[in-house]
């Protein structure tokens, strides 16, 4: 498969000086499901949004389909169109991504910012708005919506626009179980169709149920390893190293002993 997105040596740090990534270098190609796992502060997030061209690392490149993004790329109307247009971006927090009247404003927004006709744009929202169960909401205003309602009208925002490449951050992130099991089929049914998927998450069952291709961030903030979920998973001395499960020690009785645990995937006992 043809590479789609490619970050050399990619390292940024806040204004304050606080380090958020350092020496960061990974491969996405066309069509994989791809996950950064990594513990709260790893850096997930900020990896994301330079993958999306709002940051610019400090020192390192980001290429999308071979062409540089940066500041000075994206100040170039053709470059900004083409990119935006085929990458969309869903935020952890919904209430940072919806300011539009109405459920259907939001997901005709993108598409118009594009250049489409009114009326096809309103076509593929009114297509979206059934695929994801938004039709009783069409005409509601976002902020009278639930968490898990809000979450799928961020992601029918950016499904409107048709990207190739789709940057999920913490996409279960505050979901009750319902909404998790209907965005992984959702996940899955978009990768079927082609689509790439790249998600920042510390939830290692949705990394497990999706069989990705993992990169691992340390709390150091690079990159401790990169490889296929399972294998990833399996490897439990890693996921201590970066603090993505923890030792749990449990009292039966005077019996005493330690497992290791998450509340995501592993509740083992030891034998």
């Amino acid at each position: 498969m043809d590479e789609m997105l490619r970050l050399e040596h990619v390292s940024y740090r806040y204004h304050d000086g606080i380090p958020a990534l350092a020496d960061v270098s990974l491969s996405v190609t066309e069509g994989q499901r791809f996950a950064v796992i990594g513990s709260n502060g790893s850096g997930k997030s900020t990896l994301l949004h330079i993958m999306d061209g709002l940051l610019e690392p400090d020192r390192g490149a980001v290429y999308f389909r071979g062409r540089r993004v940066s500041e000075s790329s994206l100040k170039d109307g053709d470059f900004l169109r083409y990119f935006r247009g085929r990458v969309g971006y869903v935020f952890q927090d919904p209430d940072v991504q919806l300011f539009c009247p109405t459920v259907l404003d939001e997901l005709l927004f993108g598409p118009l910012q594009l250049g489409l006709p009114e009326d096809e744009a309103l076509a593929r929202a009114d297509e979206v708005i059934d695929m994801l169960g938004l039709t009783q909401l069409r005409d509601r205003p976002p902020f009278m919506l639930s968490g898990g309602e809000k979450k799928r009208v961020a992601l029918g925002s950016v499904l409107t626009m048709n990207p190739e490449l789709l940057l999920l951050d913490e996409p279960a992130n505050g979901l009750d179980p319902r909404t998790q099991t209907f965005l992984l089929e959702l996940v899955f049914a978009l990768s079927e169709a082609g689509k790439t998927i790249v998600l920042a998450t510390h939830d290692l069952s949705l990394v497990s149920e999706l069989h990705c291709e993992v990169a691992v961030l340390s709390e150091e903030h690079g990159i401790e390893r990169v490889g296929p979920a399972d294998e990833v998973l399996e490897d439990e001395e890693l996921l201590l190293r970066v603090n993505l499960v923890h030792q749990h020690r449990h009292h039966h009785g005077e019996m005493v002993h330690s497992h290791t645990h998450s509340h995501y995937l592993f509740h083992r006992h030891n034998r």
